[in-house]
């Protein structure tokens, strides 16, 4: 998501969603850093693994965006809005359950903390889909 997101933040147009595609980017970056604290106090190692299902988004992601979408202009603020959400639902259910199963496991900090982050995806996804709603995805349509 990071790889798209960096690929994307120049091409939008509206400014408050290049705002939130900067701010994503270090919040992907703090949700990486949890995580890998998360293992460490638990007595996991860290070790870098490829996600296939966030691999095989990200690449829809930037077709969608680079390759089928206008090149600039409000449009293409949806079509980076959607793709944005799309990534953003496979983070929040990836989180997710990992809070579930540190709550089962007795572990309440850990699922506090897991919980804090999905509150901050689901922000996101609605700050994101209030976005469209109220000005991008009416830009659209007017092209």
């Amino acid at each position: 998501m990071l790889r798209f997101l960096k690929k994307v933040e120049g091409k939008a147009t509206d400014e408050s969603l290049k705002e939130m595609l900067s701010n994503s980017q270090e919040g992907i970056a703090e949700h990486t850093e949890l995580l890998k604290e998360l293992l460490t106090s638990n007595g996991e190692e860290v070790a870098k693994e490829h996600c296939k299902g966030m691999a095989g988004l990200t690449a829809e992601a930037i077709k969608h965006t680079m390759e089928e979408a206008p090149e600039e202009g409000a449009v293409l603020d949806a079509v980076i809005i959607s793709q944005f959400q799309r990534m953003t639902h496979y983070g929040i259910a990836g989180f997710g359950t990992a809070a579930a199963y540190a709550q089962a496991l007795g572990q309440d900090d850990d699922y506090q903390t897991l919980k804090g982050a999905v509150e901050d995806m689901y922000g996101g996804d609605e700050y994101m889909s209030k976005l469209a709603e109220t000005t991008v995805n009416i830009k659209a349509g007017d092209e």
